[in-house]
């Protein structure tokens, strides 16, 4: 069975950099027990009030950023949609009593086509994006993961992506070279993370903001730790393994997890 996963996809122009975490996202199907069926993705880049899903037939590649290399906006990820997974999740929500949008016309950002353009380059893989409810905090982005959980015994792989460090006012004021190293408290977050991670530490996890050190400065905002939430409820409780661990711009940490059946 396929594990869920929380992946950091770093600075728009990621997918142009010679960085460890680009090689790591590159080989990464090669670790997997199996090919998807399908994937469904839950980005920090799609925020809003109630759960949607995206159900075009065939996925617009989003260029939701300013100001990069024309480069970056010539990268087309036309991955097919899937009727099938839009049903699936929307079924399991609204079975647990919630309400779901399915939105036609919305393809996928960049948190969710960069890693997987770098893990699927083919885009032949059906590929679904869910959004996140900011406001609602992790507990809640736990408890949607456990609720979508039994998609990965179909063939599912359930993709959180985001960043776990995203200090980006830090980023801005004190530009950083592609490997600069990370500042101390950017460690101490992420070292904090880790082991609660490896540890099984749920509530210690859900709680982060309170507990973990420089939590609030590594993440003015919660956008960009909650897909990982998301993927921890989605493993079902087995056992995490951390896949990769390395820094771009000293600031974003682009640390990966599998939960569930390990990768």
């Amino acid at each position: 069975m396929l594990p869920a996963l929380f992946l950091s996809h770093g600075a728009p122009t990621f997918p142009l950099t010679d960085a460890p975490a680009r090689l790591f996202l590159e080989h990464l199907d090669a670790e997997l027990p199996e090919r998807p069926r399908a994937i469904l993705v839950i980005s920090a880049h799609w925020e809003t009030t109630a759960p949607s899903v995206t159900t075009s037939a065939v996925n617009e590649t989003i260029h939701d950023f300013t100001g990069f290399p024309a480069e970056l906006y010539a990268i087309r990820y036309a991955a097919p949609g899937s009727a099938w997974l839009v049903d699936h999740v929307a079924g399991r929500i609204e079975a647990a009593g919630g309400a779901v949008a399915r939105v036609p016309r919305r393809g996928l950002d960049h948190g969710a086509w960069v890693p997987l353009r770098l893990i699927y380059p083919k885009a032949d893989i059906p590929s679904v994006q869910i959004s996140i409810q900011t406001a609602l905090g992790p507990d809640y982005h736990y408890q949607l993961g456990q609720l979508l959980a039994p998609l990965r015994e179909q063939g599912v792989l359930i993709v959180g992506s985001g960043s776990f460090t995203h200090d980006l006012s830090s980023f801005r004021e004190y530009y950083h070279a592609l490997n600069a190293p990370a500042p101390a408290w950017v460690d101490q977050f992420a070292d904090w993370m880790t082991a609660a991670i490896d540890e099984g530490r749920i509530d210690d996890l859900l709680a982060y903001r309170d507990r973990a050190p420089q939590a609030k400065r590594n993440h003015p905002t919660e956008e960009h730790l909650l897909p990982l939430f998301v993927a921890l409820g989605a493993g079902g409780g087995g056992r995490s393994e951390h896949l990769h661990a390395s820094t771009t711009h000293g600031v974003l940490r682009m640390d990966a997890f599998a939960f569930g059946a390990a990768a």
